[in-house]
């Protein structure tokens, strides 16, 4: 693959999200499996890896120190802090630099690695202000603990907040053709600043994969049952986006998983999709997009077909997004 640059590291063009391996999308694969997929991940050319000390509450971080602790020089490690689950399952966001550093510390064990390459706040502690929790993010930078900081899901005021306390490497946000929210500010914030733009669920959780057609038939626990996108009336009016984009996937001789990603790596050259995936076919699948050009006219069409208006049903349920602090669309 080729490369995009975030902070001192160039990395390879699409990101491989790890989460998917532990967590958020219903039965998980066995770590043999999961440590299988990480190998071929890094032997496709994916030389950034992300993962969270969320995810799985520690598994998806230990499964990556097992499988690649022979192969640490081989990829860029990116994980987080800021978001864990109390004994009792209940998920808490939690800025104060105490929690930060006790975090990256059980990290660092998990990964089996002296020192996390980029390390993101995963999301901004409304009764912290966002400097303190920079801060504590520059301290680890200082002990050499991490090398690059990074922020998830968080305004463009914040990101410059924070950038005035620390050089801020690297903002990760949901963004695809059918969540456009980084384009209120976030995308110009990125730019001004130098950040590079690392763009989650790019594949809209499998809908622009064309494969996802009844999200009742998903596993329970599965993220997206709680998701209006996917309640069955906003769903089965989503669909009927796929059947132009299906034949813009055709005339641009790639997949819709593809043609996703395509679009993306398009839009502007600090944007880093990674994409996640449970089967290595697909893992597979989508490094290949970053050999795909697009046209300005397919380019074009695309942005017409599916944005911000022509999607039925909001990114997240009301109490969830009440936790976010990315901008919204009027």
């Amino acid at each position: 693959m080729r490369t995009r640059q975030i902070g001192e590291f160039s990395v390879s063009s699409i990101g491989f999200g790890c989460m998917n391996l532990s967590f958020g999308y219903g039965n998980v694969p066995d770590s043999v499996y999961g440590a299988k997929l990480l190998h071929e991940a890094l032997d496709a050319g994916y030389t950034m890896l992300d993962t969270a000390a969320l995810y799985g509450n520690g598994a998806n971080e230990t499964l990556i120190g097992e499988a690649l602790k022979s192969r640490r020089n081989d990829y860029m490690l990116a994980s987080k802090c800021g978001i864990s689950k109390n004994e009792e399952g209940v998920r808490t966001i939690n800025g104060k630099p105490s929690e930060i550093r006790k975090v990256c510390e059980e990290s660092l064990k998990l990964l089996q690695t002296d020192v996390i390459d980029l390390y993101y706040l995963h999301r901004l502690d409304f009764t912290i202000p966002i400097e303190e929790s920079v801060g504590a993010l520059s301290d680890l930078v200082s002990e050499g603990k991490i090398r690059t900081i990074g922020l998830s899901e968080m305004s463009a005021e914040t990101i410059r907040r924070a950038h005035a306390v620390h050089p801020v490497s690297a903002v990760q946000s949901e963004y695809s053709l059918w969540t456009r929210n980084p384009e209120i500010a976030v995308l110009d914030a990125c730019k001004d600043i130098g950040a590079a733009f690392v763009a989650f669920s790019p594949l809209a959780r499998a809908f622009l994969t064309g494969t996802l057609q009844d999200p009742q038939g998903l596993p329970t626990g599965d993220l997206r049952h709680g998701m209006p996108r996917f309640e069955t009336d906003n769903y089965q009016k989503n669909l009927d986006l796929l059947e132009e984009y299906a034949n813009l996937a055709e005339e641009s001789n790639c997949s819709m998983a593809q043609l996703a990603l395509a679009w993306l790596l398009a839009k502007h050259d600090y944007i880093i999709p990674i994409p996640g995936t449970k089967n290595i076919e697909h893992m597979r699948e989508n490094a290949k997009s970053d050999g795909i050009s697009l046209s300005e006219d397919v380019v074009k069409c695309l942005d017409q077909l599916i944005n911000q208006q022509t999607v039925h049903g909001s990114r997240y349920d009301a109490a969830a997004q009440s936790k976010i602090d990315t901008e919204e669309f009027a």
